[in-house]
């Protein structure tokens, strides 16, 4: 039995251990990335295929002669073909809910960064400002509490829950949009309508998945409905958002800043509208990419092929 893994190094960088997938398999093999002119040879002979954002679309699948599992590193499944991998008889297995936590965190270090600076008063501090300040403290931006403030959490699965539980320890009011409120008739946060939630909201946060519907949502017309003093906080989907429309919202003040851990394209390309706005706050798609959670990531990938080679696959993506 063989197996290989075509992008590892996003996933384990080299603090994790792959040594596990020795319990399936008699030889293995990691690659860090995998070019797509490169797939067939690396594939070939192999039972398992695991992969992250290599694409494995038809001309691929074909060439996969011996494959009978492939497994993802992710969530998403639009890196491989799952309808046609279902015609071939191989099953894909995602890795479902295993970022919560890590996502919902990220959200609030992006919050925080509009309301306390930190990175700002770092700065300052390392540039000698304080010290030639002559006061026993100062600040360079507007400080704010998030106490008091509105929170509009746009989506309400399992993310969504989190990043509203995390709102209420805050002590904010807790605003949600979802389509289906009928669903949680306890939750502990207000259900409105889009346009209220945004006409309303001190921080919009997205938690919705990327679909037709979705696509390009954050248009000018949904920015125009924010409060001029409002953030957007984007930890969901680049696609979720037209980037053009938001630089020119930040531009013209049409809200206050956004904080955004994904782009339309990843990597981001030099002329990214938003990338490097100074009103903007932009990590490298780092929610999902704390050690626990990658950890975590890990084992669900392992028990997927436990349950695949005990004849019971699950988080299978094309059943």
């Amino acid at each position: 039995m063989r197996a290989v893994i075509l992008d590892a190094y996003t996933t384990n960088p080299g603090d994790l251990s792959w040594e596990w997938l020795g319990e399936f398999a008699d030889e293995y093999t990691v690659y860090d990335r995998t070019a797509p002119d490169e797939i067939e040879a690396r594939t070939r002979d192999c039972e398992i295929v695991i992969t992250n954002k290599t694409r494995l679309m038809a001309p691929q699948l074909d060439a996969l002669t011996t494959t009978k599992y492939i497994g993802l590193l992710s969530t998403g499944f639009d890196a491989v073909d799952t309808a046609y991998a279902k015609k071939l008889g191989i099953p894909v297995c995602n890795i479902p809910a295993y970022s919560t936590g890590g996502v919902a965190q990220l959200t609030f270090a992006l919050t925080l960064e509009f309301t306390n600076r930190v990175a700002l008063h770092d700065a300052a501090v390392k540039a000698g400002e304080w010290q030639k300040n002559g006061n026993f403290c100062f600040w360079k931006s507007d400080l704010r509490e998030l106490g008091g403030k509105t929170f509009g959490i746009v989506g309400y699965g399992r993310i969504g829950h989190a990043v509203a539980r995390i709102a209420d320890a805050f002590g904010m009011h807790v605003l949600c949009r979802t389509a289906h409120p009928e669903k949680y008739p306890d939750a502990p946060v207000e259900f409105v309508t889009l346009d209220e939630l945004l006409s309303r909201s001190d921080f919009v946060s997205l938690h919705c998945p990327c679909t037709a519907e979705t696509t390009g949502m954050v248009n000018e017309t949904f920015l125009r409905k924010m409060k001029p003093t409002a953030f957007l906080i984007n930890t969901s989907r680049g696609a979720v958002v037209d980037e053009n429309a938001l630089r020119q919202a930040l531009d013209d003040g049409v809200i206050a800043g956004c904080g955004v851990d994904v782009l339309s394209t990843e990597p981001p390309r030099d002329d990214n509208p938003i990338a490097c706005h100074e009103k903007a706050i932009v990590t490298p798609h780092v929610a999902w990419a704390a050690f626990e959670t990658r950890e975590r990531l890990m084992g669900i990938c392992r028990d997927n092929l436990r349950a695949f080679f005990a004849g019971k696959p699950i988080n299978v993506v094309n059943a």
